[in-house]
């Protein structure tokens, strides 16, 4: 896989679930040159993870990702860096997963049934949060694409 997707075995013949994300970051508001990771929380896993969903039919991934992280977080965004994609089995049917780096602009954040609640974390706080090791990844690959840009 020359994208850098990490992936489980996908069953044959399975058509992939096509969803699409971003790793939404902003210039720490502490004034330390730092930056800050949102990570949202989904109620119906109990989990952590970036800002992702499925893409409506007809839909880009890149319009899909920056429509994902505006429903699941209320902020607007500039995306950057296309980061790795993600491949692994969801409810047994194979998922792909395209992200983007996306710094935020503006919104603010109100709690849905989807998502309750978002934090905004160093980059170490929320290598930590996240519940599933695959999305751990996208951190570092965020701040490799930071530094290089």
């Amino acid at each position: 896989m020359t994208d850098g997707a990490t992936r489980q075995d996908e069953p044959a013949g399975t058509e992939p679930v096509r969803a699409a994300g971003c790793v939404l970051w902003r210039r720490s508001p502490h004034g330390d040159d730092g930056i800050e990771i949102c990570l949202v929380h989904r109620p119906k896993y109990d989990d952590w993870s970036h800002p992702k969903g499925k893409l409506k039919r007809g839909e880009d991934a890149l319009t899909a990702a920056l429509r994902e992280v505006l429903e699941e977080t209320g902020h607007r965004c500039v995306p950057g860096a296309r980061l790795p994609s993600v491949r692994y089995l969801a409810s047994g049917r194979p998922k792909h997963v395209v992200y983007w780096a996306a710094e935020a602009r503006s919104g603010s954040f109100a709690a849905g049934t989807e998502v309750d609640s978002i934090v905004w974390l160093s980059p170490a706080a929320a290598r930590d949060r996240l519940t599933q090791p695959r999305d751990r990844a996208l951190v570092d690959a965020l701040m490799q694409a930071l530094h290089t840009a």
